[in-house]
């Protein structure tokens, strides 16, 4: 498990336990932290579960595929430190991983 804190726009954080295998999104969703919506439901058909990497995190993540920056391109005000947290898979890695989620989602 590894603990994952989400900050919602609204200037809320969300820290949570998320079970290794799952993807951020998921951890989201199953905890109801508001602003990650995954209509595809992690099938990234979508950009509503983007997120913003906290900078100490950006480097530390498997870098995004092709089909992740399409998406991103879609997204509501993409940054560099942009991802979809559907393709952001929980490990003992990611311990302590913040995401900051923007005011909007595409």
């Amino acid at each position: 498990m590894a603990k994952i804190t989400y900050n919602t726009h609204d200037s809320k954080t969300h820290t949570i336990d998320v079970q290794n295998g799952l993807t951020v999104m998921e951890g989201a969703v199953q905890n109801d932290i508001p602003g990650i919506d995954a209509d595809c439901g992690g099938g990234m058909a979508c950009a509503t579960c983007h997120v913003y990497v906290d900078d100490n995190w950006v480097n530390k993540l498997t870098p995004k595929e092709d089909g992740e920056e399409d998406m991103l391109d879609m997204a509501f005000e993409p940054k560099q430190n942009s991802r979809l947290s559907c393709q952001l898979i929980v490990s003992d890695e990611l311990d302590g991983l913040v995401v900051n989620i923007p005011s909007k989602q595409g």
